[in-house]
């Protein structure tokens, strides 16, 4: 399984507009963070989570030469806004529509943003397409399965998934954009070789976890790798780093692991 973090900031990104904090006006790469998103190859198959609003950059950045279908966690604007550029994975499937899995929410958002794309294949050639189908507990898929949870997140609740590679047995936990992690939700992510946590900014929020809030969950999830992602101007990689317990990381854009 490769793991590809094409973005680990928030909705306004870092550096943001019009700030000159010492974490925007920084020249370590490491604090230069697009909007959330990653890109998970699963034997083959290539599956994009989230679609940012830099998600061409993204891709161009990383070299991501294919998408056969994308999961989307929610259906807020850093998150779903960069999917017209969807259309040249369609394109390169010579047209057929991508499956677009997600919660309620999120279809009734990619409907309201993308109705020309809502359609089998594109409708105009060069358009996008997308298939949009509410995501199951448990997606069985040949090249292995991905299961996935509810997290809590203000107003709405978003995708947790968890990826089990079926050659390898290897397993990637995915929770994003969440304030908490229950007990099922826990479960289901225990043990796994990677577990990506929302880790927002040392201080508390009403809708994400603070770094210590992921910090405490990642003791308990007793994961092979810790990455926190979603990462405000807050966060200053080298000085934040310093005080994370061992195991526990901060994800930066263009991350790859291989497991």
């Amino acid at each position: 399984m490769d793991i590809i973090f094409l973005g680990t900031g928030t909705s306004q990104g870092v550096p943001m507009i019009a700030c000159d904090c010492p974490v925007c006006a920084s020249s370590d790469p490491r604090n230069r963070r697009s909007r959330t998103s990653v890109h998970v190859v699963m034997d083959g198959l290539h599956v994009q989570v989230d679609v940012a609003p830099e998600f061409r950059l993204q891709c161009i950045e990383n070299r991501i030469s294919r998408v056969d279908m994308v999961l989307l966690t929610h259906g807020h604007a850093d998150h779903i806004m960069g999917m017209d550029d969807l259309r040249r994975y369609c394109d390169l499937r010579r047209g057929e529509a991508l499956p677009v899995f997600t919660t309620e929410e999120g279809a009734e958002r990619v409907r309201a943003i993308y109705p020309y794309a809502i359609s089998d294949r594109p409708t105009v050639p060069g358009y996008p397409a997308f298939k949009v189908l509410p995501m199951p507990a448990e997606l069985e898929l040949e090249q292995g399965r991905i299961f996935s949870t509810r997290l809590p997140h203000g107003r709405i609740e978003v995708l947790g998934l968890v990826f089990e590679e079926r050659s390898s047995g290897r397993r990637l936990a995915y929770y994003t954009d969440c304030k908490a992690v229950g007990p099922e939700q826990r479960e289901l992510a225990r043990g796994a070789d990677v577990i990506v946590l929302d880790g927002l900014r040392p201080e508390p929020h009403p809708t994400h976890m603070s770094i210590g809030e992921a910090v405490e969950v990642a003791a308990d999830l007793k994961g092979g790798r810790t990455l926190l992602t979603h990462l405000t101007h807050a966060v200053d990689h080298e000085t934040a780093s310093a005080g994370l317990p061992a195991g526990v990381e901060f994800a930066t854009d263009g991350l790859r692991i291989r497991l």
